[in-house]
């Protein structure tokens, strides 16, 4: 019972790979939403236009349908460019862990582009226009005094996120990633004993979601230093 029927090790080695998912998703949300966020802020009506359908296509669309189709569609693609480069006796899959990371950070930069976007709207407009009036370029701007300052206001939605695409990492184990999910569905189909190990599996992912919560407090405190509260 203490050890799952012997399957505790196999639980152990799932919770891994939901860390693995969700550090390996975490840099390519993060790129992607200030990505879409500057394409929004942008005075280009082309490059607005893009980053408004990212964000309201991906929004709109059931995350589990966005692993689906990036899992099955993505892997049809990459064979069908093979083909066009002389490949046609090559066989190309997408690793359902890579389909998996694509899919996750596909959902969630369109969810952390608005937090990037409302972090460097909340930026006072008087630093912004002083540092026009010394003559930085919009660059030089965007790289001194938005980014650095931006984090403080995003962290609060970064943190939400991240407590989402924890919980996210479940929805892959549909493609077959080994994950805490897919881990516990076996355990519970084989050895008959769903409660157990869904229970475990839950006391794992809140474990997770409790560590991360801890992780971006500090965060949000240290981004916080020397700033005087009304």
């Amino acid at each position: 019972m203490f050890d799952l029927y012997g399957r505790g090790w196999q639980m152990f080695e799932g919770g891994l790979v939901t860390i693995q998912l969700c550090l390996s998703v975490l840099p390519f949300m993060i790129l992607l939403g200030l990505l879409g966020a500057l394409a929004k802020l942008s005075r280009f009506r082309a490059l607005r236009a893009i980053g408004e359908s990212y964000t309201v296509i991906i929004r709109g669309i059931p995350e589990l349908l966005v692993i689906l189709l990036i899992y099955f569609g993505g892997t049809i693609a990459v064979q069908r460019l093979a083909e066009v480069f002389g490949g046609e006796d090559v066989r190309v899959d997408i690793p359902a862990f890579w389909s998996g990371v694509a899919a996750l950070a596909l959902v969630q930069g369109a969810f952390a582009s608005e937090v990037f976007r409302a972090a460097i709207q909340a930026i006072p407009v008087g630093q912004i226009e002083a540092a026009t009036a010394c003559g930085m370029t919009p660059l030089q701007i965007f790289l001194r005094i938005k980014l650095p300052q931006m984090w403080r206001f995003a962290l609060p939605g970064l943190n939400n996120l991240f407590q989402v695409l924890i919980k996210d990492t479940a929805l892959i184990s549909v493609v077959g990633v080994e994950e805490i999910l897919r881990m516990a569905a076996i355990g519970a189909g084989t050895e008959k004993a769903p409660f157990t190990f869904y229970l475990v599996a839950m006391l794992m992912f809140l474990a997770f979601t409790t560590v991360s919560l801890i992780v971006f407090n500090r965060l949000e405190k240290r981004a916080s230093r020397g700033i005087v509260r009304a």
